[in-house]
């Protein structure tokens, strides 16, 4: 049964946007349309919205699925901040992580990735003295690679003829090194195995090893986490919570259990949606969020998929990698437990991580390729207020979806007693990781659960359990039809596709796709709104 957040809403028979999806570019594209004064209708397919923003709860905790930290929050004027508080009224508050934000576990050596600049390089300089000269290099090459992509996105909400004109240039610096993978700019800067390795250790926040993932993809991560990581302060729920109130102070409402059916497509023009119900919604535009392969799949009619051969656009992107998430619920608070707040990024000594990855992919019982562990409930300050006496960690690492091909087509907590064998046998081992590196949780761990492929595919509907959507390669970024506009009048895309991975990438979607539909300067309304008091 179709729900809203709140009771009783007035719905209309038509509105100005309607927004498929509820993920971070989706709430960030209408809560700017709403504050540009248009009615803006959310529709989302499970019980709960945000997409990768969203929690949920279990045997008296609650975990985050997709934000594990945030960077450039901190600093008041910076476009994330400025954004976020531009979308959520400035009610969403930040909780800084402190001076170390990553850990990079190779063996038994770590490796702090510190906040600030300055002091990121020197700790890398202690760490690898003869290298002095490649870190500072590479910190040059990260600013040199996000400064060019300032350009290259904001081409893709120029008006087209601004595109046709002088798009090539603002495209052309960013292409030269997203056209690069990681791995050869890092190797022609440094023959150091150990540092490459080092420096590329957050490859798990965009999926793809150094070999095969495009440098400004890789430069975009780092750079963002430059300045230090924040939390949400009430955890990652409060983003829907806060961007909702935006959207409804416009008259707007966000639906949950609303199964889009396909979007209403007439002469080339996009003018609503039929619902998995048969209810029909009607708007001057239609945005989907869902991602492009789902949007090309399942939500446009065919007829107008081949039309536009947008099947054939689909041949030249890859689904990202699939993932397991281990969601550990502790008896004790955080500080009994004396659990940091930096995240920790494990892996093996003996191979580079493409190596590993690999491995790891012809035989799931070899090392995995990384571990990666979050302590959401030391990062909160308000946790202690909703969940005192108790701790929450979560483990993540890459899982092939094909393994879990049995079971597609399966009911989510009712998939038979050989799934839940299998998972529990990959939960006993990312425990074990855990406890190398955390011996003082042993005996404390009071529930987990992990959620597989499957698992994402039910509640984010990517195909094949994918987590960021799109593969971040060279290739990925030549795709010109990764914009907000589409073929289709009045037919838009939001969401990571459209940029790159992660909430901050999906964030810009919102405030590109705005920019598109409304015909107005977005980001620079929103750099010129007055800080909050």
């Amino acid at each position: 049964m179709i729900q809203s957040y709140k009771k009783n809403p007035q719905l209309a028979s038509s509105y100005d946007a309607i927004i498929i999806g509820s993920g971070m570019g989706s709430l960030t594209t209408a809560a700017i349309l709403s504050k540009e004064g248009q009615k803006v209708l959310v529709l989302e397919k499970h019980y709960t919205a945000g997409g990768f923003t969203h929690i949920f709860k279990r045997k008296g905790y609650e975990w985050d699925v997709g934000i594990h930290y945030i960077g450039d929050v901190q600093r008041p004027t910076s476009v994330v901040k400025k954004v976020f508080d531009y979308v959520t009224d400035a009610q969403l508050k930040w909780a800084d992580m402190g001076d170390v934000y990553d850990t990079i576990i190779i063996g038994k050596k770590s490796y702090d990735f510190v906040k600030g600049t300055s002091n990121f390089k020197e700790k890398l300089h202690e760490y690898f003295p003869e290298e002095k000269a490649a870190i500072d290099t590479y910190v040059s090459l990260v600013f040199e690679a996000t400064k060019a992509s300032q350009r290259f996105y904001m081409e893709k909400a120029v008006p087209k003829f601004i595109s046709t004109l002088f798009g090539n240039n603002m495209r052309k610096s960013f292409l030269k090194l997203s056209n690069k993978t990681t791995y050869q700019v890092l190797c022609s800067i440094t023959k150091n195995q150990e540092l490459i390795k080092v420096l590329s250790g957050q490859y798990g926040d965009y999926g793809l090893p150094p070999k095969q993932s495009s440098f400004t993809m890789h430069a975009s991560v780092a750079r963002h986490y430059f300045g230090g990581a924040s939390f949400p302060i009430g955890g990652s729920s409060q983003i829907s919570k806060t961007t909702d109130k935006v959207i409804e102070q416009a008259g707007g409402t966000i639906l949950i259990n609303a199964a889009v059916e396909e979007v209403i497509v007439e002469n080339n023009k996009a003018i609503g949606v039929k619902m998995a119900d048969g209810q029909i919604f009607k708007a001057r535009n239609i945005i989907s969020g869902t991602g492009v392969i789902s949007t090309y799949k399942k939500l446009l009619p065919p007829s107008t998929v081949l039309k536009h051969q947008l099947n054939k656009h689909l041949e030249k992107v890859t689904p990202s990698v699939s993932h397991a998430c281990l969601y550990i619920g502790l008896k004790g608070s955080p500080n009994e437990l004396a659990l940091p707040k930096t995240n920790l990024w494990i892996y093996p000594k003996d191979l580079d991580h493409d190596a590993c990855v690999a491995r790891y992919l012809k035989d799931i019982d070899s090392p995995f390729p990384v571990v990666y562990v979050s302590f959401p409930s030391a990062k909160d300050p308000d946790w202690p207020n909703r969940y005192p006496g108790k701790s929450t960690i979560d483990i993540i690492t890459l899982l092939p979806y094909g393994i879990f091909e049995n079971w597609e087509g399966t009911k989510w907590m009712k998939r038979g007693d050989a799934y839940t064998a299998l998972k529990e046998k990959i939960s006993k081992r990312l425990l074990e990781a855990l406890y190398k590196q955390i011996p003082q949780v042993k005996g404390k761990i009071d529930c987990y659960e992990l959620s597989t492929p499957l698992t994402t595919q039910h509640f984010v509907n990517y195909e094949k359990g994918e987590i960021y959507g799109l593969d971040h390669t060279p290739k990925r970024f030549r795709q010109r039809f990764l914009q907000p506009r589409t073929p289709i009048k009045n037919f838009y895309l939001t969401g990571q596709d459209i940029v790159s991975a992660g909430v901050a990438a999906a964030l810009f979607s919102g405030v590109l796709t705005s920019a598109v539909i409304t015909k107005k300067n977005i980001l620079k309304k929103i750099m010129k709104t007055p800080l909050p008091s």
